[in-house]
């Protein structure tokens, strides 16, 4: 039978060789995916319709978000 310092020793180098293994592989990097044309006008119409869907304090109106998302959506689409 082996005694509990054997199985401590032993987690102890399977724990150390895994993190060694982890560390020597070199991460790839995903490339960010490009906005489409659609998304950038969309994106632009947005930004051009909040100001009239907020209040002052900048916070979003009773279904502001709502009306601004259907605003910009149908000027991005002409």
């Amino acid at each position: 039978m082996t005694s509990i310092d054997d199985v401590i020793r032993l987690l102890e180098a399977a724990k150390s060789s895994s993190s060694e293994a982890s560390e020597s592989t070199p991460k790839t990097k995903k490339a960010k995916r490009q906005p489409s044309a659609y998304q950038k006008r969309y994106s632009k119409a947005f930004k051009k319709h909040q100001s009239k869907y907020k209040t002052t304090k900048g916070k979003w109106k009773k279904d502001g978000f709502k009306r601004c998302q259907k605003a910009a959506h149908k000027e991005a689409k002409q």
